[in-house]
């Protein structure tokens, strides 16, 4: 069984639903997780996405936020927070997907360093270290993808010198991030042999993705059985390049189970 499975925060959905019923045709995913579609439910695309032939849940608000996931096969048990974590913002969406439990996840940014949005999104990192340990207890086969809004390594940045100490880059948001993938989780684009120089997300002012002045944040992360079974990840920059694009590619990982 050929599973592939996407992720791209589309930076609003209503703006971007074409590029995303373009590119889900072309590459013919089996799960895509979506993060900041920036709508509330009720005015969520739903019937469009339905008539490409994928199911979709969803979890949104008024202009921030927002996740959601398109599928094959229909979505059970979905889970729409992190426990113990009491949160208006939409950012957490799981699901259990034919063989597959699916968390989808949109990380707060953290605005900068030092800020009430960066303990924000430590403490937020934290409780979600938390529930990452008991769902890959719970479920063999188990993948987390989103915007994570943390470029894990030196080398998932286009100028690791400019951004030292730098939100997104921070010392304490490398730490989180690697105490999430120490719960038995795989950065599943590092099992592959990568261009250097390979960005998920590019500033849209000062010509960044020309100068392809950009940082990996956007993830996908594996248990232990999937991870062995992972034949490629990449991303795929041809969004970026489209008229009106989101500012993030999508990134897509393929597994033979």
């Amino acid at each position: 069984m050929f599973v592939k499975i996407a992720t791209w925060n589309v930076n609003s959905i209503k703006v971007r639903l074409p590029q995303v019923l373009q590119w889900m045709e072309s590459e013919q995913p089996d799960i895509l997780g979506l993060q900041e579609t920036k709508l509330t439910d009720e005015n969520f695309p739903a019937s469009d996405i339905e008539k490409a032939g994928y199911h979709v849940v969803f979890s949104g608000q008024k202009t921030y936020n927002g996740v959601a996931i398109l599928s094959r096969e229909p979505a059970t048990d979905v889970v729409m927070d992190l426990p113990g974590l009491k949160d208006p913002q939409r950012r957490v969406l799981g699901a259990s997907i034919g063989p597959v439990r699916f968390l989808d996840l949109y990380v707060p940014n953290g605005q900068s360093v030092g800020s009430d949005k960066y303990a924000y999104k430590l403490d937020w990192l934290a409780a979600c270290r938390d529930y990452l340990a008991d769902q890959v207890q719970t479920h063999e086969r188990f993948v987390v993808v989103g915007d994570f809004n943390i470029a894990p390594e030196p080398r998932d940045v286009h100028d690791a010198v400019a951004w030292a100490g730098e939100v997104l880059f921070s010392d304490a948001e490398r730490a989180a991030f690697a105490a999430m993938i120490d719960q038995g989780l795989t950065d599943t684009f590092r099992l592959f042999e990568q261009e250097e120089g390979t960005f998920s997300w590019w500033d849209y002012r000062m010509g960044a993705f020309r100068r392809n002045r950009g940082l990996r944040i956007d993830h996908i992360l594996a248990s232990d059985a999937l991870q062995q079974v992972c034949t490629a990840c990449r991303i795929d920059r041809v969004p970026r390049t489209w008229e009106k694009p989101s500012d993030h590619a999508p990134v897509v990982a393929e597994f033979d189970l």
